[in-house]
């Protein structure tokens, strides 16, 4: 056998296999177009008869067979002797067989890549979802709709950017290392800078830089962030994930519930062809205007009772027993009635909903309510069962943030580990005066996953975090939640 060329240091493809669909798709059965091309990817399937071989060759676009005789193709028996997987760059004329099938008439070819490691065929492909996801760029090549889930979470997140700046938006970075955790009630990460000597946090939302901006006089900015919680694993949580957040001078709560039923039906139109879903095997639609409704009256749909800040907190200690819903004693009425509403209502709103008016006390940026004592304007965007969004207006009174943050950080002393602490830079940039401002969080892998129609965060995100690979055991399934660590339902975007 003669030795195989070496493999090049580079290789320059002509064509793709989704434009040679394309430009060539309809032609006549038994046509030979005269056209060469060059073409690269792996090589899916292969099978031989007698001195024709027949391959599928895979590029990120889609796929197109290989049509090799023996007469045309050179180093045919060692085209044949391939391993699937095996990346090879393909010249040839384009043409159609006999029975309908556009090809390339391998008239060279070369190895580019050798598969050393069983690649799975096209009619087994990769089941098992722990090697799914330790091994996505496995998983990408053999699971057709992987593909398709990552694909249309890169649309998503250009058709996002592009919407928002036609309205005016400006994208920032802000950092992802914070000397204080702050921005959401969550547990962070902690890392350690050696020549500062300092610890730092890995951000658990943006917001409290964002709207520093705003201060600034950016007053549209928003920011696709990655951002970090130190918590469980589960089908809807993983430790890191992307969000977006965004900031507008000079509106309310009212102006980003209308942006949020507008932002989503525009991408499910684009990305889906419709405003009307079916998510899971059931049917949601999500066109714009959503349902509002208040945290108390979604509770009383589902008990059959109302409540609210004014409920004796007796009343509300029972009601989470008999709902089997834990509290501690330092939870006041506020904190037990959004325990309430997330064990009895949430989970029960299929159809989009904005919950609004969430209590002072678990929504410590978050300007009072202009009308109801002890809330704030703070909606929740809920669909499928899911938090999808979180969005304010944003407190803006230096003296009433700082009073909340004290607040929290009592809450920290007392043993809350998610509790904020006091800003103190941020403080002083409210000092120098924030507009009246409204803000929005978006956690966007959980936008995916319902546009995209997958069931677990892992499924949407392309590396997600697992159990080390040496203690998985056969009865740890990687969508199972760590022990005794799942994920609590805290606001997942900070806003």
């Amino acid at each position: 056998m003669t030795e195989r060329p070496a493999i090049p240091y580079r290789f320059e493809p002509t064509a793709t296999a989704a434009a040679l669909q394309a430009s060539h798709g309809g032609i006549e059965d038994g046509t030979e177009t005269g056209e060469v091309v060059t073409v690269a990817g792996r090589l899916m399937l292969r099978r031989g008869q007698g001195k024709l071989l027949f391959g599928q060759l895979q590029d990120q676009t889609g796929r197109i067979q290989l049509f090799a005789p023996a007469n045309v193709t050179p180093r045919f028996a060692e085209l044949g002797a391939l391993s699937l997987g095996d990346w090879i760059g393909v010249t040839g004329e384009v043409m159609k067989t006999r029975k309908g099938e556009l090809s390339v008439k391998v008239t060279d070819w070369i190895v580019l890549a050798e598969a050393r490691r069983s690649f799975p065929d096209k009619w087994h492909g990769l089941t098992d979802p722990d090697t799914r996801y330790r091994q996505r760029y496995v998983d990408l090549w053999v699971n057709d709709d992987v593909r398709r889930v990552f694909l249309l979470r890169s649309r998503l997140l250009s058709l996002t950017r592009r919407w928002l700046e036609d309205r005016g938006y400006l994208e920032v970075e802000t950092p992802v290392f914070h000397p204080i955790p702050g921005g959401a009630l969550a547990r962070p990460f902690v890392t350690h800078h050696n020549a500062l000597d300092q610890d730092l946090f890995l951000r658990i939302a943006p917001e409290l830089y964002l709207k520093r901006l705003v201060v600034g006089g950016f007053e549209r900015v928003f920011e696709v962030a990655r951002v970090f919680r130190n918590e469980g694993l589960s089908p809807r949580h993983n430790p890191e994930f992307t969000m977006l957040e965004l900031y507008e001078a000079y509106g309310d709560w009212s102006v980003h519930m209308e942006l949020t039923e507008q932002l989503v039906a525009h991408l499910a139109t684009e990305l889906c062809g419709s405003t009307k879903l079916t998510y899971q095997g059931r049917d949601l639609d999500v066109s714009a205007p959503w349902r509002r409704a208040s945290m108390s009256e979604l509770i009383e749909e589902q008990i059959g009772r109302r409540v609210d800040l004014d409920t004796p907190i007796a009343e509300l200690r029972a009601l989470c027993d008999e709902h089997d819903v834990p509290w501690k004693d330092g939870h006041g009425p506020g904190k037990l009635l959004l325990e309430l509403y997330e064990k009895t209502a949430e989970a029960a709103q299929w159809d989009p909903v904005f919950v609004t008016d969430y209590p002072q006390e678990v929504s410590p940026l978050a300007r009072a309510h202009r009308s109801q004592a002890g809330m704030t304007e703070r909606f929740e965007g809920i669909v499928a069962g899911r938090e999808l969004c979180n969005g304010f207006s944003e407190l803006v009174d230096p003296d009433d943030q700082r009073a909340r943050f004290e607040a929290q950080a009592r809450q920290k002393d007392a043993g809350d580990d998610e509790a904020m602490v006091v800003d103190e830079d941020y403080l002083r940039a409210l000092d120098y005066g924030l507009p009246p401002t409204v803000g929005l969080g978006v956690g966007i892998d959980r936008l995916v996953m319902l546009l995209a129609d997958v069931s677990s965060i892992r499924d949407v995100v392309l590396f997600p975090t697992l159990r080390p690979e040496q203690e998985r055991g056969d009865a740890s399934p990687a969508d199972a939640p760590t022990e005794g660590a799942e994920a609590p339902e805290t606001p997942e975007p900070g806003a």
